[in-house]
């Protein structure tokens, strides 16, 4: 597979390694060898803790899932998945300042962000360890993600996309920005990268990343949401460039004509060179939160097209899950990646 970029500004910080100094912000984007595939994934992303996964309407499980799925047809295999590290203090004050990660000391605050109250009676250190740390295995991937697309055109995390998390504030099941974070790094290690597209087609607004590139003009934000639902964050909006405001009542050809259209008008006025797709499934039709109207196949063509907006131009793309909360979103999610590679998109 070609390199589409030199991984120059990376080496150049490793130099440091020579002077006796370690850069622990680059921990989390470490090269793979050639016969690795660029879908990454850690038994670490699972959260199964004192039935976590009966208490929320997430599947806190669902990456395991999709995982297993997709070994079981054939895209990957344990040695040939790639396996990311935990994005720790140092990479995620990238990004966060040292006062919202203190925030997260606090069971109290990860009950509201996680909307699970009983951790709030719970020790930190537990917390911790049992829910926040399958969060930063997930952002460790979405970082890396963009390291890897960079260099193979595409890469996909299993996890990932908490689109509503800022910098300084966490909500709705979303405890980092890793959505923010992943394309801070790109910014500071790939100098070639001066417009990056955001295609956010979870079901909610993606107030989050949002909020961090409000005032950035390297960041072009595409979102359709069901205007309906939560977080309905009117400042949050104004970072929107290209806005796609949908009801309950949408279905499948509305959907899909609004949303590949803004898309493909973003990359015709913009010119973006890199593309993070926040690929969320709660869009499906009897998702408990998303509200819409959506298909299986609807999602499965959405990815489809989205992928071929973006290897069509050239631009790297990385694909993250974000939210889905059927249990059967994770057999939707391997399905689309399947199809991805069946219809070569993934080569």
């Amino acid at each position: 597979m070609s390199k589409l970029f030199s991984k120059k500004g990376i080496k150049e910080k490793k130099k440091d390694k020579k002077c006796g100094k370690v850069d622990k912000t680059m921990e989390v984007y470490f090269d793979i060898s050639p016969d690795q595939i660029p879908i990454i994934y850690s038994p670490n992303y699972n959260i199964r803790f004192l039935g976590l996964q009966k208490l929320h309407p997430f599947d806190s499980e669902k990456w395991d899932k999709v995982f297993n799925l997709l070994i079981g047809a054939g895209i990957i295999t344990k040695n040939t998945s790639v396996e990311p590290v935990e994005a720790k203090d140092e990479v995620l004050q990238v990004v966060h300042p040292e006062s919202y990660l203190n925030k997260l000391k606090w069971s109290a605050y990860v009950a509201r962000v996680t909307e699970v109250p009983f951790l709030f009676a719970l020790p930190n250190a537990l917390v911790q360890q049992r829910v926040l740390r399958p969060f930063r295995y997930q952002t460790g991937g979405t970082i890396l993600a963009g390291k890897l697309a960079m260099e193979r055109g595409w890469a996909i995390n299993i996890g990932g996309g908490f689109h509503h998390c800022s910098k300084d504030d966490g909500g709705g099941f979303c405890a980092y920005a890793d959505i923010t974070l992943c394309i801070r790094y790109l910014f500071n290690n790939y100098p070639s990268v001066e417009k990056v597209l955001i295609v956010d087609l979870d079901a909610h607004q993606g107030n989050g990343h949002e909020r961090d590139f409000l005032l950035e003009n390297r960041v072009y934000i595409v979102d359709a949401y069901n205007r309906e639902i939560y977080p309905q964050d009117e400042y949050a909006k104004g970072a929107i460039k290209k806005k796609v405001e949908l009801d309950d009542s949408v279905e499948d050809a509305e959907y899909l004509v609004r949303s590949i259209r803004s898309v493909n008008e973003a990359i015709e006025e913009f010119g973006p060179q890199f593309m993070f797709y926040n690929a969320g499934t709660d869009i499906l039709k009897g998702d408990p939160l998303g509200g819409l109207q959506i298909t299986a196949q609807a999602i499965i063509d959405r990815d489809e097209l989205i992928f071929k907006a973006a290897r069509r131009n050239k631009i790297p793309i990385v694909f993250v899950t974000s939210g889905g909360y059927q249990k059967c979103t994770a057999k939707i999610i391997a399905d689309s990646i399947v199809n991805l590679k069946n219809k070569e998109l993934l080569d």
